[in-house]
């Protein structure tokens, strides 16, 4: 029951009870009360139509996500395969049936509101959300996607068509405005405005939206455009006092401006400005704290990939038995270069369906947030450059994992004795690892020690991606593209045991898709004669 109907309905009640003592002794006075009893039909069918309308909402909510379960649990990787899916499904969970749980609260519905309770404990938390957020804005940036783009769902390989409307496109630019990131908080208020422009209905308001948008254009330094869409939000809500005093505020900047610039020209004195330069609202994605970050991007779309027609030649496919490996004698693995120098080759028919469906299965209950290693510290911790969750099973755990293990090892002529565990990963969405190095440069790692450092990587790829997800090397721009069933291997070390400083590498986000691996790190120590020393520093 609404707090206004609740003062009415009671305020007659009141009323009639406060005069009931009087009435009866005055026909004139108690023509009053048919008023008042007039009043309190009205109040109360407003009351029901109230109630039915809420009714009406919580009925059409949970026709709507009857239809949506039903297809979501028909296929639930497929279906969350396409981010803007994932994105909406933890917004649902975080945002959407909270503002339902308070719809309902209004009455009393003890059974669903102690199940909702219950099952809330496991739901996505604000963090998760935010997570997601930022995730469509990682892709956004990566893939060069316009929020049009995303908004309409129009991604390449997807199965599941989703769309945001107003309110997710105002949650996004929200969750980059909360997190100082005035760059997608236009974007997206941008974005939210046109759909809101449009006719979609929403409950946002576009006092909010411009709200928003006017602010984080000014820290753009785009002063006209901010005092524009100012005016905008002060037409629709003259009474919006921030708007009011922002406006005041950038007018009298702009006067200081045009003073200046008088100034300037009767001493005739020509001024330099550090403001970025703004044309038609677009502006730069501010720098960040990769160097390499253009060529990273630029290698995850497919661009800027050096294989020259000359580079093209001296790659081949060949048959490979392990250095005439017993196993390996009667079924070679077809072997594939994928790069010359530093040679990256791909392997075939690694894994089978059934033993990578195995590995999956047992690595599923095990998945915890990927860390990495502090470069300061030393410590193990969660890093926004490293979106994906992993498990690490041993031989024990199944023999199919014994059985990958030795089969890597034949395929490599490394001891996988002093190996690292297998690695499963799992890349949720727009999950990445940006430009790393696979082999240690801290002194303090105690592995180095017993184990020695990390000799070589054998990457598994156990699932296709529909889109994104590639492996690319920055240093000399190669891409690799995941293949359900293959491997690649490469050295992460010289002959010398110096590291090769240009297998730096990363997993690209995944744009569209589910992205497994498995990976092996052979380590140096009991490999001394099964890879010996070359006769340079940098064989």
């Amino acid at each position: 029951m609404k707090p206004w109907l609740q003062l009415v309905f009671f305020t007659c009640i009141f009323s009639i009870r406060h005069t009931g003592a009087e009435f009866f002794t005055s026909i004139g006075q108690m023509t009053d009360l048919i008023y008042a009893e007039k009043d309190l039909v009205r109040s109360l069918k407003e009351y029901i139509r109230a109630e039915e309308n809420k009714l009406s909402q919580i009925k059409s909510w949970a026709e709507k996500m009857d239809v949506l379960t039903s297809k979501s649990t028909s296929d639930p990787e497929g279906y969350l395969a396409h981010p803007v899916n994932a994105y909406k499904l933890v917004k649902r969970l975080n945002t959407d049936w909270l503002e339902l749980e308070n719809l309902v609260l209004q009455d009393t519905t003890n059974g669903f509101i102690a199940n909702l309770t219950i099952q809330r404990q496991f739901f996505p938390t604000e963090e998760d959300e935010t997570g997601a957020a930022k995730a469509l804005m990682r892709l956004q940036d990566t893939y060069k996607l316009d929020p049009e783009t995303l908004s309409r769902g129009n991604l390449p390989g997807t199965k599941y068509r989703s769309t945001l409307t107003v309110g997710d496109c105002f949650g996004m630019g929200k969750t980059a405005y909360n997190d100082g990131d005035y760059y997608h908080t236009v974007l997206w208020m941008e974005q939210a405005l046109k759909q809101h422009d449009e006719g979609e209905d929403t409950t946002v308001s576009k006092v909010e939206i411009l709200d928003y948008l006017s602010y984080a254009v000014f820290q753009f330094g785009d002063l006209h455009r901010a005092m524009e869409l100012t005016r905008r939000l002060i037409s629709l809500d003259s009474t919006h006092e921030r708007a009011g005093s922002n406006l005041r505020y950038f007018e009298k900047l702009l006067e200081k401006e045009r003073e200046e610039e008088e100034k300037d020209k009767s001493t005739n004195k020509t001024t330099t400005t550090t403001e970025p330069v703004v044309q038609s609202g677009a502006y730069e994605r501010p720098l960040d704290y990769l160097p390499e970050r253009d060529i990273y991007e630029a290698l995850c779309r497919g661009e800027g990939v050096k294989m020259t027609p000359r580079r093209q030649k001296r790659l081949f496919c060949r048959y490979h038995d392990g250095n005439r490996n017993p196993h390996l004698l009667i079924a070679p693995f077809k072997e594939e270069d994928e790069w010359d120098s530093p040679h990256i080759v791909r392997y075939y028919d690694v894994m089978s369906d059934e033993e990578i469906e195995k590995i999956k299965q047992l690595a599923k209950p095990r998945l915890a947030r990927a860390t990495v290693r502090d470069p300061k510290t030393g410590v193990l911790t969660v890093a926004s450059y490293r979106v994906s969750k992993s498990s690490w099973l041993e031989e024990d755990d199944d023999p199919v994992v014994a059985k990958v293990n030795h089969r890597m090892q034949q395929i490599t002529g490394l001891t996988v004795k002093t190996a690292e565990l297998l690695q499963v990963a799992n890349y949720g969405m727009g999950g990445q690892y940006e430009p790393h190095f696979d082999f240690s440069r801290r002194p303090f790692d105690s592995t180095l020690k017993s184990e020695g450092n990390r000799l070589a990587t054998f990457l598994n790829y156990m699932s296709d991606v529909e889109a994104g997800g590639a492996t690319v090397f920055p240093d000399f721009g190669a891409a690799i593209w995941p293949k359900k069933g293959t491997a690649v291997f490469w050295y992460n070390l010289f002959r010398s045991g110096e590291g090769d400083y240009r297998t730096r590498h990363a997993a690209c986000p995944v744009l569209v898709g589910c992205k497994w691996v498995s990976n092996k790190w052979f380590h140096e120590r009991g490999n001394e004669f099964l890879r010996p020393c070359g006769r340079t520093e940098v064989d």
